[in-house]
């Protein structure tokens, strides 16, 4: 069997061990636009912070490829898919051949149209290695930036440039920040702890135009700035398998193994969709646990064996300024709130089973409330009273507590 990948993060480091579960020794091909050794690319605003560096970002060990006998070619982009002679066509129009393909294309920074851009010298994105060091080459102390998107990437750039730069402001066209994953209590309050770090906020407002040093919003308000951030979203890479026409919506479609609707054709990461069991509907869900078991499930089903990923949820953890976040799930139904100065937790439950939630600040057993999400546990069977106030084991069942702490469920 020859298998092929292309791309070189989560799903594709999933894919290459799912399919040595199963198959020991047929070659794997790797093949990824990035010149760089897998590595995770949550960790790129940890390394402006100086809290990480280049080796300890890595993924995998420096010989993950040579123990997985897999040949990589980095640094090229694969430009179409023969799907009738399976092939897959390298932009220097070099052929490789493959077996069983799995498409982990990832998703590319959304740039919208700002009149002016073109004349800015110093403008960045923030979804890759390249593009971290690209940035800090640029700042220093003097360095008055300015960011547009006040979502999760464009604040993890805010953190990671925060004590090497003079000023940061952050632009975004919602009146608030984290808008796809915080209520309004929640965007509030982080926002406020951010703005202590002196951070500054515009928000209900966009770019009109810019010079090469002069942002004018559609507000009237003036934005003078040395460097510029575009992070107002990223756009799955659906389109080498929509070209040779597989079946795709906002990300590509797949069923419940990671095939494609092309024959020996599989996708998981960013790019595909999955469906979302909190709310039963189709949903890209970017995020590094979902492609990692995704690609998993791809390699082991590419490789003969049997998998599925049936429980995928929107879920998010991340940290700003030494303040942790954790959401899960979808906020539809009910909801029941517990509230601090510093502490938020919100609960949404509907048709006896809790949909999703909200935490900042105290995070702790989170992973009980994802259980209960994942495994779509009956509220009635649990004492959800007292977890609602305080998770923890004791209101499960004596045979639920065995299930857990044997090693059944590792939310924990």
């Amino acid at each position: 069997m020859n298998y092929v990948i292309i791309g070189n993060s989560a799903a594709a480091i999933g894919c290459i061990e799912g399919i040595r579960t199963v198959d020991k020794e047929s070659p794997i091909t790797v093949i990824s636009n990035e010149p760089h050794h897998t590595y995770s690319r949550p960790l790129i605003s940890y390394l402006l912070l100086g809290k990480t560096d280049e080796q300890k970002m890595k993924y995998r060990d420096d010989d993950f490829y040579k123990k997985n006998n897999c040949k990589t070619i980095f640094g090229t982009s694969v430009t179409s898919i023969d799907k009738d002679n399976k092939q897959v066509i390298l932009e220097d129009n070099t052929k490789i051949g493959y077996d069983k393909l799995l498409v982990a294309t990832g998703s590319n920074p959304f740039v919208p149209s700002i009149e002016g851009i073109e004349k800015v010298k110093n403008k960045f994105t923030f979804m890759t290695l390249d593009d971290a060091k690209a940035l800090q080459s640029c700042i220093n102390k003097e360095s008055n930036v300015l960011i547009v998107g006040g979502g999760l990437i464009g604040l993890k750039c805010a953190e990671g440039i925060n004590k090497s730069v003079k000023s940061i402001t952050i632009v975004d066209l919602a009146p608030s920040i984290l808008p796809s994953i915080l209520d309004e209590h929640g965007s509030a309050m982080v926002q406020k702890h951010i703005e202590e770090n002196d951070v500054k906020f515009i928000l209900s407002d966009s770019i009109s135009t810019v010079t090469e040093n002069t942002a004018t919003l559609k507000s009237g308000i003036k934005i003078d700035f040395d460097i510029i951030v575009i992070a107002v979203g990223v756009r799955p890479n659906i389109k080498l398998v929509q070209e040779i026409g597989g079946e795709v919506g906002r990300g590509i479609v797949t069923d419940e193994q990671q095939k494609t609707s092309i024959s020996d054709i599989y996708s998981a990461g960013d790019c595909c969709e999955s469906n979302d069991i909190s709310c039963d509907q189709r949903r890209v869900l970017a995020l590094l646990p979902n492609a990692y078991i995704g690609g998993e499930c791809a390699g082991i089903n590419m490789a003969g064996g049997s998998a599925t990923f049936d429980n995928a949820i929107p879920m998010n953890a991340i940290g700003f300024f030494g303040l942790h976040i954790i959401t899960a799930g979808s906020y539809q139904g009910e909801s029941y709130i517990v509230q601090d100065e510093k502490n938020y937790k919100r609960l949404f439950t509907a048709d006896g089973l809790l949909k999703g939630y909200i935490m900042i600040g105290d995070i702790e057993r989170a992973g009980i409330y994802t259980s209960l999400i994942k495994n779509k546990t009956p509220l009635d069977t649990i004492d959800f009273d007292l977890i609602k106030d305080k998770p923890q084991l004791m209101a499960f069942s004596a045979k639920q507590r065995g299930e857990k702490l044997g090693g059944q469920n590792n939310d924990y």
